[in-house]
């Protein structure tokens, strides 16, 4: 067969394009089929690190937020409190918190890195229930020895406000801490505890 009247230059065109039409046709194919293999975005957030800005808290004031689907707790703690976290220790099952979860960066007597902001996982350790913040000292329906903390409503555990766990109530341990840093003054990463405190 002879190649007269054949006009190469559009044999060469034909063929780039087809090539050209073809790569982009695998493409197509070929990013849904890889994506699907990448965890989801959902999946990615639920255990991502989590960062809080702290910088509009007032003083006694609780923030929430959430991290791997669990509410976490962040609360800028008085000076009130404080003097109230060292004196109360005799009521506590576990008030050194050596059966706890927490941090070695907050184990100590308030289960905090700074003295003033806690930061717990808001779940009971008996069930799961999520106990309310309950700052209020002596109130009636929790008694005149309640001098502020968190109590939970689905079986009557109650804990300071260092989330240490008071005697006698169906919660095994305090109140989780979550592993985290500081970032700068005003800024709390949850989920991570690798990095330099400010």
């Amino acid at each position: 067969m002879s190649d007269q009247g054949v006009d190469r230059s559009k044999r060469q065109f034909l063929t780039t394009a087809l090539t050209v039409v073809g790569a982009v046709g695998t493409g197509y194919i070929a990013v849904p089929f890889l994506s699907q293999m990448q965890p989801s975005t959902k999946a990615k957030a639920a255990g991502a690190p989590v960062e809080i800005d702290i910088s509009k808290m007032e003083t006694g004031q609780l923030i929430r937020a959430a991290w791997r689907g669990k509410p976490v707790w962040v609360l800028n703690r008085t000076p009130e409190v404080l003097e109230i976290l060292a004196t109360e220790t005799d009521k506590l099952a576990d008030p050194n918190s050596l059966e706890s979860n927490q941090p070695e960066s907050s184990n100590n007597e308030f289960r905090s890195i700074k003295p003033e902001i806690f930061i717990a996982v808001g779940l009971c350790t008996h069930l799961g229930c999520s106990p309310t913040f309950r700052p209020e000292i002596a109130p009636n329906d929790l008694g005149e020895d309640w001098k502020g903390g968190f109590f939970c409503p689905c079986h009557g555990s109650g804990f300071d406000l260092a989330g240490r766990v008071f005697r006698g109530v169906p919660a095994p341990t305090n109140l989780d801490v979550p592993p985290h840093h500081y970032l700068s003054e005003t800024r709390i990463l949850i989920g991570d505890e690798s990095g330099a405190d400010a």
